[in-house]
């Protein structure tokens, strides 16, 4: 994981931290790209605008990917031209945004996103600290400043989203040797790294997510004040960090994006409680969020659902078992330990990464299931069995499991379960009642369980 953090035997890049004002051009016998290889709607966008006496040009990441061989997943335009102007270009365009203020042009369920040349914020005036595009601590607050192609590359993020593509001329025009980075497999912020990190931290997050999904190291130079900043993450607002979370956790490299996080200490600000779960049982609540990010990236592979709500249930968990056995402790029944346990640990993590209600009750309902699941004398099984969450549990269990957590056999025998006939399911709970039906049901709080790794 380490060759992903810092840049290891490979050649010294040329000084790419000051943006040239002429581009490197590559001609089209001097790259890969293709103009078929791109939307037809967003090369046609770029010529309406060019013929209407604009600059226009493919950006960013859809440049990047097919310089790699990659299918992008979306196709950016940056353009001279204002919103106002792009809209009225398009019937079919809409501008969106406020802190960021963009056009999006529909073509049916494609949408292709333009936007105006930005530059960099001019200082701040103190006596219009009302106005300020920035916050103290440097981050800006809002980005409509509108300049040149120049100024536009200079303030993006990394060099290699800093390429930009003419599909008329089929040439790249290339400020900040983001071809060469792409070629050497590096992330490099353009400009200062502390200063970028302080306009935006989410760029930390960025970095880590684009070398885990492209398998790039990351340059000396943009991760060495990484560990220093991170705190910063507290200033973005949570309802951010959610989404960025999902295109951490849900672009197919989860497990290699996990390891980055904690290495970059960034892990213990997005889920401060799982941070320090990490540091109370290591073992069991790395190998436990491990798995189920190794599940979700071969599920992603595979092109299969991934639920949201099943992602955040593990990165939760293994913070879950110590507040539940606090309760416990002071007089609460297991399942209602769980739910208050359950209620507290979300309402804090929400103060970080605001997940929605639509993934929180399902969480709740997984983590209950899990208190459930053990009890299946009488008409319990078949209950459980019809439960709409049953799956979510009984996968949620495996995954227990799978990072070393004893059950018993628990998993094992819902397995079984649910492939018997009804006649060999009722031998099973006659069997069961007979053997441990008081470690099955448990009463008055007495017995100790073990419950996410760690004794009640």
């Amino acid at each position: 994981m380490l060759k992903k953090l810092f840049q290891s035997f490979r050649p010294p890049a040329p000084s790419v931290h000051h943006i040239r004002t002429t581009p490197q051009v590559l001609n089209s016998g001097q790259h890969s790209l293709q103009r078929h290889q791109f939307s037809r709607h967003a090369v046609g966008i770029v010529e309406r605008l060019q013929q209407a006496g604009y600059q226009a040009y493919l950006v960013g990441g859809c440049v990047r990917d097919l310089l790699l061989g990659i299918t992008p997943k979306d196709f950016d335009v940056a353009t001279s031209a204002t919103p106002e102007q792009v809209r009225a270009e398009f019937r079919n365009a809409r501008i969106i945004g406020r802190r960021f203020k963009l056009v999006h042009v529909h073509f049916g369920r494609e949408i292709i996103e333009v936007a105006t040349f930005r530059a960099h914020h001019p200082e701040d005036d103190e006596a219009d600290s009302h106005l300020s595009s920035r916050h103290q601590s440097g981050r800006i607050l809002r980005d409509n400043v509108y300049g040149t192609l120049e100024d536009d590359a200079q303030r993006r993020d990394f060099t290699i989203n800093a390429l930009y593509y003419d599909p008329v001329a089929e040439r790249i025009l290339d400020y900040a040797n983001g071809v060469h980075d792409v070629r050497n497999k590096l992330i490099r912020l353009i400009g200062d790294p502390l200063q970028r990190y302080q306009e935006d931290p989410v760029r930390m997050l960025r970095a880590v997510r684009f070398a885990a999904k492209l398998d790039f190291s990351i340059e000396r130079r943009t991760v060495q004040p990484i560990r220093e900043l991170a705190t910063s993450l507290r200033d973005i607002p949570a309802a951010r960090l959610f989404e960025e979370s999902l295109k951490l956790f849900l672009s197919g490299q989860a497990a290699d994006t996990f390891e980055m996080l904690v290495d970059l200490q960034l892990f213990d600000h997005l889920y401060p409680a799982s941070a320090y779960a990490l540091e109370f049982n290591p073992t069991y609540t790395h190998r436990l969020i491990r798995n189920a990010l190794v599940n979700t990236d071969l599920r992603v592979a595979q092109g299969k659902p991934v639920t949201p709500a099943f992602l955040f249930a593990a990165l939760l968990w293994p913070a879950l078992p110590m507040r539940a056995a606090h309760l416990q402790a002071q007089g609460l029944p297991p399942i209602p330990a769980i739910q208050e346990a359950a209620h507290e640990l979300i309402s804090e993590q929400c103060q970080r990464v605001a997940i929605p209600k639509r993934f929180t009750l399902p969480i709740k309902e997984i983590w209950d299931m899990q208190e459930r699941l053990p009890r299946r004398t009488g008409k319990r099984a078949d209950a459980l069995l019809e439960n709409p969450r049953f799956r979510a549990g009984y996968d949620f269990l495996l995954l227990r499991e799978s990072a070393g957590e004893h059950t018993d056999g628990l998993g094992q025998w819902w397995t079984e379960y649910q492939e018997l006939p009804d006649s060999e399911r009722r031998a099973m709970i006659r069997d069961l009642a007979g053997r441990d039906e008081e470690a099955a049901a448990p009463r008055n709080g007495r017995r100790r369980r073990r419950i996410g790794g760690a004794e009640e």
